[in-house]
């Protein structure tokens, strides 16, 4: 069944994210965003797919330019607001991609809805590690603090979102909770579905020293434990710029996660 393209707002509890949805007869790709990053993100690798594919994108709450504010940004409303867009746009399986906090929602809905996944591709995210302890925490509060000084300039160009300092490190905060190694470990292990991770080196934002490679390290049990997970890629770039400068390698594990569907959507 051939779709229109659409490009609108889809009404999820209290409040509505702006979504964008290429249409066409191809396999559904719905993309998840970093935590505080937009759809434009996924330029690249889209172009990169090309109009074979559906691509279905959207704004997080509060994300983006449109997408409206809510009194809840917890990981289990982000979790929600997949099966909100799917729902609205009539998609009853789909390949998620996912992009560091959207691979962690990536990673929890494909372990919870195996009959409606194709599968995932997880962009350096979803690393089972134990790096949330209190002097952490406290890391987190004071880089928000600071982030937020500059909120004011930077959020008519739609790349910060709409939520105070507190609100933005407690989505993080949370978020490290989710991922300690015996928590994500459980999430991961009980996934049936094909998934393939493509990994940055170096640092990211927040980051000292080698604390993303040792982090990224948390994967091998993982890869060990479950045949369904594998390792598409490692490229040269960092936690920011692999959206940028690895788009093909996404792209790639995209098609590879595609052609292992049985039912050849």
């Amino acid at each position: 069944m051939h779709v229109t393209p659409w490009v609108g707002m889809v009404p999820v509890d209290d409040t509505a994210l702006a979504v964008t949805d290429t249409g066409g007869t191809g396999t559904p790709v719905v993309y998840l965003n970093g935590q505080f990053a937009t759809q434009g993100y996924w330029r690249r690798t889209i172009d990169d797919l090309g109009p074979e594919w559906r691509h279905i994108t959207y704004d997080e709450r509060a994300r983006g330019r449109k997408s409206k504010t809510s009194s809840d940004y917890s990981f289990e409303a982000a979790v929600r607001d997949v099966d909100a867009v799917l729902a609205a746009r009539g998609v009853e399986r789909a390949l998620v991609v996912g992009w560091s906090y959207g691979a962690y929602v990536g990673s929890h809905w494909v372990s919870r809805n195996p009959e409606r996944a194709i599968g995932a591709v997880l962009v350096d995210g979803a690393q089972p590690y134990d790096w949330m302890d209190e002097a952490m925490e406290q890391r987190v509060r004071k880089l928000f603090r600071k982030v937020a000084l500059f909120a004011p300039l930077v959020r008519p160009t739609g790349l910060l979102p709409r939520m105070n300092a507190e609100q933005m490190a407690e989505s993080n905060i949370e978020l490290g909770r989710l991922g300690g190694e015996k928590e994500l470990s459980a999430v991961l292990d009980a996934i049936t579905v094909p998934v393939r991770y493509v990994l940055a080196s170096g640092s990211s934002l927040g980051s000292r020293g080698d604390e993303q490679e040792t982090i990224r390290a948390g994967l091998d049990p993982v890869f060990e434990r479950n045949e369904n997970i594998r390792l598409f890629a490692k490229v040269p770039s960092n936690h920011g710029a692999i959206l940028k400068k690895d788009f093909r390698a996404v792209s790639g594990a995209v098609r590879e996660v595609a052609a292992l569907d049985p039912a050849g959507h």
